[in-house]
Parts: structure tokens; C-alpha cells; sequence
């Protein structure tokens, strides 16, 4: 016969082991905020702005063919940025104790569609050196570019301020600790429903109508234990006095 659990006995089987999923909840949420808050290195970002419009002329006017140069050359200029050419001399200038690749890994160049904007954006544990490594690595590409591509039309539109990045963007630790709450929640849970469908004792009178297959025609009720009658039995007296007849009778 298949077993089915409807909401009354899954409420039964939760509020039964509830002691279980509450440790676990708190040992998930207790574990991830030591984790974040002492374990693991603040990560601090900053960001730099170029932008790429090439210089006019008072003569020239604005040209939509220019700008639309202008805006597919950042694809390229991203990945100019994070080449070895511009950061190993970045690296030189800031004596940074890292390889290109490294330090590759660290920037992220983004640009929103159809602008001429890009932004270097840094992630470091030091807030200052993000915040001198965006800001030397848009200077570099700036004197790069026009030896490169044969073309200047780079400018800084705005530096990278330390003041911006003292705040970590990682880890979040409040985050982590409710994210940890939801999988502890989750996890003893299911726990507690795995423990309940390996339990095959028995313990009512519908769960013998199951296995037996047969109606149940009596109960017999909880017993208490009577306490055992004590005995005592007295042993006679080994110096039991002896009554004294007398052997006169009488004056």
C-alpha cells in the first residue's frame, strides 16, 4: 500500500524535530557569519572613466561617422587595456608585486551601449592600491594609444577617488548570513524528513493496520510499573530467653 503524508502529519514530523532544524538553521547562520566577518579579505572596488572622441577642430563639426568609429574602437580598447603592453608598464610604475595576468584579472572594462564611455573598474583588499592602480592604468593607456593604434583620441574623464572605495564590496556578510539561514532552514528540513521515512517502528495503532493488513480488535493501555512488595521475614532469636519454670510449688 503506497504511502501518502498530507499537511497535518508533515506538520507533526516538522514540529516533532523542530529542536533539529533550529540547530541547524543557527550552526549554518553562525558558521557563515565568522566566515565573512573574520575569515575571509575585505575585497574594496574603484573605478575610472575614459572617454574616446577624437580631438576636433574648430573648423570641424560633429561628425555621426567619427562617433560611431569612435564607439566600436572601445571592443578594442578593452582589450588593450588589459594587455600586457599597458600593465606590465603599470606594474613597473606602482612596484605592484604581480604578473600581467594577475593584474588582468583584477580590472574589468565595461562601456554602456553605443557610448563613448568606458569605465576601468578595480577590485583589490587595498583601497588605496585600487584606487592608484585604475587610475595609472587609464594614464598609461592614454600615452599607449596613440603609439599602438596610431590614433589620440583617449582622455581621462574622471579619476578613481580613494574616498569611493573605502567601503568593501566584499564579502557581504549579511547576505552570506541570510543566504546560510535559507540553507540551513532548507537542510534540516529535509533532514528531518529523511529520518522520518527511515523510521520503521511502530508506533500507532494505524501503522500495524498496515503491515498486518488487519483490523485492530483490542488495545492495550500504558501499565505503570508497581514497585516490588518487600519482604521481611524475622529470623528467631538465637538468644531467645527461655521461660523459667519454678520447681517449688508452694510453701
Amino acid at each position: 500500500m503506497e504511502e501518502t503524508i498530507n499537511l497535518r502529519n508533515l506538520f507533526l514530523v516538522l514540529r516533532k524535530r523542530l529542536w533539529l532544524i533550529t540547530l541547524i538553521t543557527l550552526i549554518a547562520a553562525i558558521l557563515s557569519g565568522i566566515i565573512s566577518f573574520f575569515l575571509l579579505t575585505p575585497v574594496y572596488q574603484t573605478n575610472t572613466q575614459i572617454l574616446v572622441n577624437q580631438a576636433k577642430s574648430e573648423q570641424q563639426l560633429y561628425n555621426v561617422g567619427a562617433v560611431q568609429t569612435n564607439v566600436q574602437l572601445i571592443s578594442t580598447y578593452n582589450d588593450i587595456i588589459k594587455s600586457p603592453a599597458v600593465l606590465d608598464k603599470v606594474i613597473q610604475k606602482l612596484n605592484l608585486n604581480s604578473s600581467a595576468a594577475n593584474l588582468s584579472s583584477q580590472i574589468q572594462v565595461t562601456s554602456s551601449q553605443n557610448s563613448q564611455v568606458a569605465q576601468i573598474t578595480v577590485k583589490d583588499t587595498n583601497a588605496k592600491r585600487a584606487t592608484e592602480i585604475a587610475n595609472t592604468t587609464a594614464v598609461v593607456f592614454q600615452k599607449e594609444v596613440p603609439k599602438i593604434m596610431n590614433v589620440d583620441n583617449v582622455s581621462i574623464l574622471s579619476k578613481s577617488q580613494i574616498a569611493t572605495s573605502k567601503s568593501p564590496v566584499e564579502p557581504k556578510p549579511f547576505l552570506n548570513i541570510a543566504v546560510a539561514l535559507v540553507v540551513g532552514l532548507m537542510l534540516g528540513i529535509s533532514l528531518s524528513l529523511l529520518l522520518e521515512y527511515l523510521d520503521n517502528t511502530l508506533k500507532t495503532e494505524s501503522d500495524i493496520e498496515n503491515l498486518l493488513k488487519l483490523p485492530v480488535m483490542g488495545v492495550i493501555t500504558n501499565i505503570k510499573d508497581i514497585p516490588k512488595a518487600t519482604t521481611h521475614i524475622q529470623r528467631p532469636n538465637a538468644t531467645a530467653s527461655l521461660t523459667k519454670r519454678g520447681d517449688t510449688f508452694g510453701s
